[in-house]
């Protein structure tokens, strides 16, 4: 009698990258890269039908152009933040510095520049992914949670709750930012090392993406944002956690 074979291991479904632009030529460049790498892509052209997509079924990614006709990519960045909780990677145009940093500061997870490349645009992808993934199903190194200043953040729920117990709401950028903090210590770390490691790229001269997460950050965890306590810039150095982390 032949053995039975085992069953073929489970494999996860490809990514699914929303895609929000109004220019017919862009969408299918991208839908057409992205498809080849292995992605499920979808499209939308404006906020009503990325509204649609995303109630009809699971995103994982929405890359979203700020450019749109009528409602624009920055009150939609404000509308996915309030109502879903996936990663947001913006498209702006060379000269949008202010919008691009609005995004950010919107919640906004990283950003790409038109004209882009499309494979930095895919690396870009693969790194906001790749922090989605480590957040969902942490490693035996992640399981610990770190106490410090009164906060206690969990890698194993991803949530950071307040020295009163409340839960601080995050957006993946920030938490990816804050766990990186909390596992460094009362160590500088540059601008430059954290750029690479959240966005997997170079910081540019006027990349100012980890200084508005950081600003974020201040914002939920500071007393005074103004003068912070517990996330301190060290000049021409970077930032560090000026707290005593204890694991848990």
């Amino acid at each position: 009698m032949q053995a039975s074979l085992p069953p073929a291991p489970a494999t996860a479904p490809p990514a699914h990258v929303l895609v929000v632009d109004d220019d017919p030529d862009v969408v299918a460049l991208i839908v057409r890269y992205l498809s080849a790498q292995g992605f499920r892509v979808t499209s939308a052209a404006e906020g009503s039908a990325m509204r649609d997509a995303i109630a009809r079924e699971p995103v994982d990614l929405v890359l979203l152009d700020l450019g749109l006709p009528g409602e624009d990519g920055l009150a939609l960045t404000r509308y996915l933040r309030e109502s879903w909780r996936g990663p947001i990677i913006i498209v702006t145009g060379r000269g949008e510095s202010v919008d691009r940093v609005v995004g950010l500061e919107l919640g906004a997870d990283d950003y790409v520049t038109k004209p882009f490349d499309l494979r930095e645009l895919l690396a870009r992808i693969r790194s906001v992914l790749r922090r989605v993934s480590e957040r969902a199903a942490p490693g035996a190194s992640a399981r610990e949670a770190f106490a410090f200043g009164g906060f206690r953040l969990d890698p194993r729920s991803r949530e950071l709750r307040d020295p009163r117990g409340a839960v601080v709401d995050l957006t993946t950028g920030e938490y990816a930012l804050l766990k990186l903090l909390v596992e460094h210590p009362n160590r500088v770390l540059s601008r430059d090392d954290l750029t690479s490691w959240m966005h997997g790229r170079d910081a540019g001269p006027y990349d100012r993406a980890i200084d508005v997460q950081i600003g974020r950050l201040r914002r939920k965890i500071e007393a005074d944002p103004a003068e912070p306590a517990l996330i301190k810039s060290v000049r021409g150095a970077g930032y560090l956690l000026a707290a005593k982390v204890t694991r848990e």
